[in-house]
């Protein structure tokens, strides 16, 4: 006999932490590493060009959770706070009738362990600021609403999916609807180690098996970390066919939209000195799919999507008006295949590493910064300087810098405008941005139908 179901759908958000788009078999990985993401993403919606807005952990959760850009919420690098007047996704349901949960890393607060004036508004919480931090691969502490230690037992990924199920099976029980955030450390890197330890036994099954070209072309960790990398994403994976049989077996699967995604990617040092904070795909570009009420035969879409578009979007399925001071859009009437102007190109702003500002879109990527301010005391700059252009229907794995090419002149004039287009909309300033020095192209050349694609 078929459950009752509330008339407002359950909603989940499943995210990972610094997992690649390519470690996904619907994106081509051969390791089989992932087939109940792969089947959320054939049977629901799978959102195949899906970008971070900020590649780096609090800024990317700052931005989910508020559905503002980094520089809108002043958490434009690790270690500041989200301000407590700031609105967040748990506000926005719970004023609609839902009971919201938080379970896992956190990371936009000050303390450890947080306070309950920085959880968010959350009305469950079994978190930690730093989980990195707190918590060892077999060895996991969270914290609950009153502050208190709680330790959890078995390897992390498994730890904090048996809270979740507790969550839902207690949840499901209750009148309302839930809305829960279950937010991994995994396939982040231990930070103290520096390394990726995965379950036992789990590394050496995907050690030297099928590595990126990028990773493959450039020197960097991955010949070392990889392997344990893979294995986490495998535990992952299988955390996630635990959940989604949890919602069959309680008869909620149809009354449930899970969203997947991750708040970043990984280049493994290949792109700089740590593990994101690029322009590049391997550090912005992060697997995505959703099912459940409004997602199943979304099929796969190829419009470009940003994690700014996560808030609104999931608000959106609930039924939920969707705030005009959120700067993303719904990607909800793309599912629906509403004839909409979805603007195909996001926009990327990069803190720690460098102040840079980056926009892709459909065909190329482009990317500027200012080398000379201290990236962890300035959120944006008065003057940049153009540093990559990538074509990435010929160079997926942007291995070929053609940013100095006079060939890509208008390429660049045009991408610098659309740049310059977002930040005069997202920060309201128009800052200069300086041309690479020009070198002789070669062969290459540009047809005039490509400069706008």
């Amino acid at each position: 006999m078929k459950k009752q179901q509330s008339s407002k759908p359950n909603v989940i958000v499943f995210f990972t932490d610094q997992q690649r788009w390519d470690t996904t078999g619907v994106h081509g990985n051969p390791l089989d590493l992932t087939p109940n993401f792969d089947r959320v993403a054939q049977e629901g919606t799978h959102l195949y060009h899906s970008f971070t807005c900020q590649p780096v952990c609090a800024p990317a959760r700052a931005c989910f959770q508020t559905g503002k850009y980094a520089t809108e919420t002043g958490c434009f690098r690790n270690g500041i706070p989200l301000p407590a007047e700031e609105k967040t996704l748990a506000d926005y349901f719970k004023e609609n009738g839902y009971y919201t949960g938080y379970i896992g890393k956190w990371h936009l607060a000050a303390e450890e362990p947080v306070s309950e004036e920085r959880q968010g508004g959350y009305d469950y919480w079994l978190a930690a600021n730093g989980l990195e931090h707190t918590s060892e691969p077999y060895q996991t502490r969270v914290y609950n609403n009153k502050q208190e230690p709680v330790d959890l037992p078995g390897y992390r990924v498994d730890a904090l999916t048996d809270a979740a199920i507790r969550f839902i099976e207690k949840e499901d029980k209750k009148a309302h609807p839930f809305f829960l955030f279950l937010s991994f450390l995994e396939p982040h890197h231990q930070n103290r180690t520096d390394d990726y330890p995965a379950p036992t036994g789990y590394s050496e099954k995907y050690t030297s098996r099928w590595t990126p070209p990028d990773l493959q072309a450039l020197s960097g960790t991955a010949f070392q970390q990889l392997g344990g990398y893979y294995g986490m994403v495998k535990r992952l994976d299988e955390a996630l066919g635990r959940l989604m049989d949890v919602l069959k077996s309680l008869q909620i699967e149809d009354n449930t939209i899970v969203l997947f995604t991750s708040d970043h990617g990984c280049h493994f040092k290949t792109r700089n000195k740590e593990y994101k904070r690029s322009c590049h795909e391997s550090s912005v570009r992060i697997p995505t799919a959703v099912t459940g009420p409004g997602f199943v035969e979304g099929g796969r879409k190829k419009e470009l999507v940003s994690l700014i578009d996560f808030a609104p979007t999931l608000l959106d399925a609930a039924g939920i008006d969707v705030p005009d001071e959120l700067s993303g859009r719904s990607f909800l009437p793309l599912v629906t295949n509403k004839d909409i102007d979805w603007k195909n190109e996001v926009f990327i702003q990069i803190s720690e590493s460098q102040v840079g500002r980056a926009v892709r879109t459909q065909r190329w990527k482009y990317s500027v910064s200012n080398l000379s301010l201290h990236p962890a005391e300035h959120d944006k700059a008065s003057v940049y300087q153009e540093e990559f252009l990538y074509d990435l229907e010929a160079d997926p794995y942007e291995l070929t810098n053609l940013i100095e090419l006079k060939s890509h002149r208008e390429v660049k004039e045009r991408l610098r405008e659309r740049l310059l287009d977002f930040i005069r909309k997202v920060e309201g300033e128009t800052p200069e941005i300086r041309g690479a020095a020009e070198v002789e192209s070669g062969q290459r050349k540009v047809l005039p139908e490509e400069i706008s694609y």
